[in-house]
């Protein structure tokens, strides 16, 4: 990095003159410290079990299913049948969500959220 120059504005303000590739260098630098700080939040928030990973193929599978609260019960290694029960529905209007046939008032969906571990915007996709 070249020595900078120090200016002063007519006000008496110093400015600071550097070369532009210095210039861009810092920038650089302060973009990747933001990604660090990034990634940290986001690892901690793994370690406290506030976010999980999933992995490539859980990734197609999420993309194949034919809705996102099908994917998450699988997921979860929940039947229909058990997480029905669990929310208090039938298995044939949990099926017809599933399955897009039906949309489930906000509190079946909050109650399967809640169920499943992950938030109402997690289910509606």
């Amino acid at each position: 990095m070249n020595k900078p120059q120090i200016v002063h504005t007519p006000a008496g303000e110093e400015m600071v003159v550097l070369p532009k590739a210095d210039f861009e260098a810092l920038i650089s630098r302060a973009e990747d410290a933001e990604d660090i700080l990034a990634a940290e939040r986001s690892l901690a928030r793994i370690a406290a079990g506030q976010e999980e990973l999933i992995t490539g193929a859980e990734i197609d599978a999420y993309l194949d299913a034919p809705t996102p609260l099908a994917f998450w019960r699988k997921k979860r290694g929940l039947t229909q049948a058990a997480l029905a029960k669990e929310v208090g529905v039938t298995q044939a209007y949990l099926s017809e969500i599933e399955s897009g046939k039906k949309e489930a008032s906000v509190g079946v969906l909050r109650d399967l959220a809640k169920a499943l571990k992950v938030t109402v915007d997690e289910l509606v996709g």
